[in-house]
């Protein structure tokens, strides 16, 4: 019998004309576009000096901001009244004002002081924009110092110098991508594993097909167990795919072993599965399906670490994240992914997906109503 109903389910899938498109265009538009799109790396920050110097000291400062790639020059303003003006307008990001004074300053005492005034609006563009330039001002006083003969051998001897070397782990190059391509893979295996097998049970409920089943001696297990199956292979294929696309566009690998995300995979979508069973079990039309996994999808995106790091997040937000599916399994992938963990080293995260999936799936079973 359950193998007659999965072969149902494989033909009511091909016959769709929409699903199989879906399929084949979400992981190709979310590997290939979303890490592109999706980056948190600051760059083009519209910058405004105002060089109230007009020294050779000055001019080499301004021209230091924009040959970073991180700033875009957007001209220099006569008053600091004025380049406030570009702010509020919207045509600047950062205000650079350079004191009168400050070449004099600089060879005289061997300090200046530079103003960087930011239009924080946009918090994280502000902040980082701000100590990209002030990163920038004090590579160029080094440079300085350097010129001028300050750092003599007399004054390093008599001042202690502390050398960093900093060494990048697991992401040499910082680059926002890497960290983005795993969770992305999640992000597809929670779509169509997750909620499309309880978008179309709602379908089949709206359509009145779903009757046929339930006039006959199909047990709710077997008939949950063959919505299931379909969309759990679908899944691993498209998450087989997503490998080969980030072998083939970013050169990322798994550095720890497939198995481990195979074996955490299934109980990920097992547990998401059974949640999206529990809402096509109280909704009675589609768009009340789509309405309620909206809700969801929303609160365990944001919540589950995706952009930002959830010990980043308040200490009662983290506690929600406890009961969230996703930030387990997106621990797992970059962990794997990106770390080279073994199953030892995610297995508090894996026996977390493992209660999830009893409860959610038990729940399903539960709740569906089927009458004779």
């Amino acid at each position: 019998m359950l193998k007659y109903l999965i072969e149902k389910e494989f033909k009511q899938f091909i016959r769709n004309a929409f699903l199989p498109k879906l399929v084949l265009v979400m992981p190709c538009v979310m590997m290939l576009i979303l890490p592109w799109a999706a980056d948190f790396e600051t760059k083009n920050i519209n910058l405004v000096v105002v060089d109230n110097d007009h020294s050779p000291y000055s001019a080499r400062l301004v021209q230091k901001a924009p040959a970073s790639g991180y700033f875009v020059f957007k001209g220099t303003a006569p008053t600091y009244s004025q380049a406030m003006e570009s702010i509020e307008e919207g045509t600047a990001d950062i205000i650079m004002e350079i004191p009168q004074n400050f070449e004099r300053d600089l060879i005289r005492e061997g300090r200046a002081h530079v103003l960087i005034s930011a239009n924080t609006v946009n918090g994280t563009k502000g902040s980082i924009g701000s100590s990209y330039l002030s990163m920038i001002v004090s590579s160029f006083a080094d440079e300085l110092r350097g010129e001028m003969g300050i750092s003599s051998s007399r004054q390093v001897s008599a001042m202690p110098v502390i050398s960093v070397v900093p060494q990048y782990r697991f992401n040499p190059r910082m680059q926002y991508k890497v960290f983005m391509v795993p969770a992305l893979m999640v992000m597809l295996m929670t779509i169509i594993s997750g909620f499309l097998p309880a978008l179309n049970i709602v379908s089949e409920k709206e359509a009145g097909t779903i009757e046929q089943i339930n006039v006959t001696p199909v047990s709710k297990f077997n008939f949950i167990l063959a919505k299931l199956i379909p969309y759990w292979l679908i899944g691993f294929v498209v998450l087989t795919s997503c490998f080969l696309l980030a072998w083939l566009v970013y050169g990322l690998t798994p550095a720890g072993n497939l198995l481990t995300i195979g074996v955490s995979a299934l109980i990920y979508v097992l547990a998401l599965s059974g949640f999206g069973l529990v809402i096509s079990n109280y909704s009675n039309t589609m768009q009340q399906a789509m309405f309620v996994i909206f809700f969801f999808m929303m609160i365990l995106v944001l919540m589950s670490g995706l952009f930002t790091p959830v010990r980043s997040m308040p200490q009662w937000a983290q506690n929600i994240t406890i009961f969230n599916p996703l930030k387990y399994f997106m621990e797992i992938m970059r962990s794997v992914y990106l770390r080279g963990s073994g199953i030892g080293d995610v297995f508090p995260n894996i026996i977390a997906l493992c209660g999830f999936a009893v409860v959610s799936n038990a729940w399903a079973v539960v709740s569906y109503k089927k009458t004779n």
